[in-house]
């Protein structure tokens, strides 16, 4: 198994951008569909890059970067909410999910971000 696998926020991120694509895949506004299909892409895609990365800081700034994308996606859905583009149950829905791996997200930033780097021993 991949061991990106074995990263519940990236699994649930996966989880949130089919179900976006599946959610949105009716949606007659085909701009407004890219827009926030991109961002449910960017939340799994960022994630992934960032667990490539041969630094903590460079991991951070990726997960910071997903958790960007999470809020992009609320706004563009709670926005479709409010137009009516999508049905209100699923935007919230959506919105909901996003939020939650935003939260998920924070404690992984922090850990990259402020974990002590390793001690070297002087001579």
């Amino acid at each position: 198994m991949d061991a990106l696998q074995g990263l519940s926020v990236w699994n649930r991120a996966c989880e949130l951008a089919v179900d976006t694509l599946r959610t949105l895949a009716t949606c007659s506004d085909a701009d407004f569909r890219s827009h926030v299909v991109r961002a449910a892409l960017a939340v799994p895609s960022r994630i992934a890059d960032g667990y490539e990365r041969r630094s903590r800081a460079q991991f951070a700034e990726q997960l910071r970067g997903a958790k960007g994308a999470c809020a992009a996606m609320r706004t563009q859905l709670y926005i479709a909410a409010d137009l009516e583009l999508l049905d209100a149950g699923a935007a919230h829905r959506l919105i909901a999910e996003a939020l939650q791996l935003s939260r998920m997200l924070q404690p992984l930033i922090d850990r990259c971000e402020y974990q002590a780097p390793p001690r070297h021993e002087s001579n």
